[in-house]
C-alpha cells in the first residue's frame, strides 16, 4: 500500500494493471482529459509507457471501496521541469498526474480526496515542500479540484502541452505545507 485515506486506498502498480490502463487510456470520454482522444493506448504503447521506463516514477492504482478506479504517479522534479517551472535546485518539489478511469466515479469528490491524500503523503513521507501539477488551462474541473485541495496557480506555461493536434496552454499550480 502506498497510502490510504478512508475509503480511497492506492497501492502499487503491478503487471496485472496492464489491462485497466489499456480499458481507461483507450476510452475517448478519459482521454479528452487525459493524453487526448487521437492517443489511445493499446498493450504496447502500456509496458513501453508504463513499464519499460525506468524513471524514479512511484506508480499506482486508485481503489475506492475496494473497485479499482484509477491511475497515478508522483516523481521528484527532475532539472527539466524545475527550469520549465522557474524552480531553483534546493527545495523538495514533487510532481504528480493521476486520473479517475471509471467515469461513473467522477464528479463524486473522489478526486479532491485522492488529491488531499497524495499530498499528506509526499508531505509526511517524501518531506515535499511543494507538490505541482500543470493542468491545462482549460480542464476548469480539474483546476476547482485542485484549487479546493490548497492549490494555486502560480504561473501560466504558454503552450507548454502537445493534446489533440494542437499545444495548449496550461497553469503551474502549487501546494506549499
Amino acid at each position: 500500500m502506498l497510502f490510504q485515506k478512508g475509503k480511497l486506498k492506492v497501492r502499487p502498480l503491478e503487471e496485472k494493471d496492464q489491462a485497466l490502463l489499456v480499458k481507461w487510456l483507450s476510452d475517448p470520454v478519459v482521454l479528452e482529459f487525459y493524453e487526448g482522444r487521437d492517443n489511445a493506448f493499446d498493450l504496447d504503447k502500456v509496458k513501453k509507457e508504463f513499464y519499460e521506463d525506468g524513471s524514479d516514477v512511484e506508480r499506482g492504482i486508485i481503489e475506492f471501496e475496494g473497485n479499482e478506479i484509477g491511475y497515478i504517479q508522483y516523481y521528484l522534479l527532475g532539472e527539466k521541469e524545475r527550469d520549465t517551472y522557474g524552480y531553483g535546485a534546493d527545495d523538495v518539489i514533487y510532481g504528480t498526474d493521476q486520473l479517475i478511469g471509471e467515469v461513473d466515479y467522477w464528479n463524486k469528490g473522489i478526486g479532491k480526496v485522492l488529491v488531499k491524500a497524495v499530498v499528506e503523503h509526499l508531505v509526511k513521507t517524501k518531506q515535499a515542500q511543494k507538490v505541482v501539477m500543470d493542468p491545462q488551462e482549460w480542464n476548469v474541473r480539474a483546476i476547482r479540484c485542485y484549487e479546493k485541495c490548497g492549490f494555486e496557480k502560480v504561473k501560466l506555461l504558454p503552450e507548454h502541452e502537445w493534446h489533440e493536434g494542437k499545444y495548449h496552454n496550461c497553469w503551474l499550480v502549487e501546494y506549499k505545507p
